[in-house]
C-alpha cells in the first residue's frame, strides 16, 4: 500500500489500491514525537482500508492544530473522520472536540496525561514509554525524536469532556507510570460518551507498545461500529 515518506510535518498511509477508504484517522503526536513514529499503526489501519494521516506534536508546533482543522474540513477525505491523540496530543484532540471543531465524528484518546511527570533520564523515559523493544530502538535512534520532551510542563488545554458530543474511545496502559491508570479513569468517570479500554502491563505509548496489535484491533472494532452508527451498536459479543 502506498505511503508518504515519514516527515515531522505529515505522514500518510493510504488504503490499498482498488479499495474504497472506510474512513480517515488524523493523529496528533505527543511530546517529543513526530507523525512518522506512528508508521506501524498507520500501516496496520491502512491495511484495513482506513486512511491515516499523522501530524506532529501540537505542544511544540501550534500550527499542527491548524493543520488538523484543515484536514477535518477537507471534504475530499473519506469519512467518518476520527481524531486520534496520544500523550499530550490526546489533550489537544479533546480540546478540538470540545470546541466543536467541524468534521470530527469521533475521538480516540491514548495515554491521556493527568499531571506533570519527570523521567530523570533517558533510560527511565524509554522504559516508561513502551515495553516494545522494536519501538524502544526506533526512539533511541530517531534523529527527529526529542528526548526529554516528555518532562516538559507547558500549559495544556483544559480538559472539558462534558462539552464533547461525539463518541470517545480511551486507550490506557495499566502500568502507565507517566499517566497512572487510576488518575485517568477518574478523569473519564461520569462521561457516558467515553468508552475506556485498558491493556494489562501496558505502558504509556499504547499504540506503539508491546500490545500494539491488540490496540490496533481495538481501534478497528471501534471504527467499524462507528461506521454503522454514532451510537456504536454491538457487532461482536463473546458468549460463555
Amino acid at each position: 500500500m502506498p505511503a508518504s515518506p515519514p516527515s515531522p510535518s505529515l505522514s500518510v498511509w493510504n488504503e490499498p489500491e482498488g479499495l474504497a477508504a472506510r474512513g480517515t484517522l488524523i493523529v496528533l503526536a505527543g511530546r517529543g514525537e513526530h507523525g512518522g513514529l506512528y508508521e506501524r499503526f498507520g500501516r496496520r489501519l491502512a491495511f484495513d482500508a482506513y486512511r491515516v494521516l499523522a501530524l506532529g506534536d501540537p505542544g511544540a508546533d501550534p500550527s499542527v492544530l491548524d493543520q488538523a482543522a484543515k484536514l477535518l474540513a477537507d471534504e475530499s477525505l473519506p469519512g467518518p473522520k476520527v481524531l486520534v491523540g496520544s500523550d499530550t496530543g490526546a489533550r489537544y484532540a479533546a480540546h478540538l472536540a470540545a470546541e466543536q471543531t467541524p468534521g470530527i465524528d469521533a475521538v480516540i484518546l491514548v495515554g491521556l496525561p493527568t499531571a506533570p511527570w519527570e523521567s530523570g533520564g533517558w533510560d527511565v523515559e524509554v522504559q516508561a514509554r513502551t515495553a516494545c523493544p522494536t519501538h524502544q530502538g526506533r526512539l533511541t535512534n530517531d534523529p527527529d525524536f526529542r528526548r526529554g520532551a516528555i518532562d516538559a510542563t507547558a500549559d495544556l488545554p483544559e480538559l472539558r469532556l462534558d462539552l464533547v458530543d461525539v463518541p470517545v474511545l480511551a486507550l490506557h496502559g495499566a502500568d502507565d507510570t507517566v499517566s497512572p491508570l487510576d488518575q485517568a479513569l477518574t478523569l473519564y468517570a461520569g462521561h457516558p460518551e467515553v468508552r475506556s479500554v485498558t491493556f494489562e502491563a501496558g505502558r504509556h505509548d499504547v499504540l506503539n507498545d508491546a500490545q500494539h496489535r491488540t490496540a490496533a484491533a481495538t481501534v478497528v472494532l471501534f471504527l467499524e461500529r462507528l461506521r454503522l452508527s454514532p451510537e456504536l451498536p454491538l457487532i461482536a459479543e463473546a458468549l460463555a
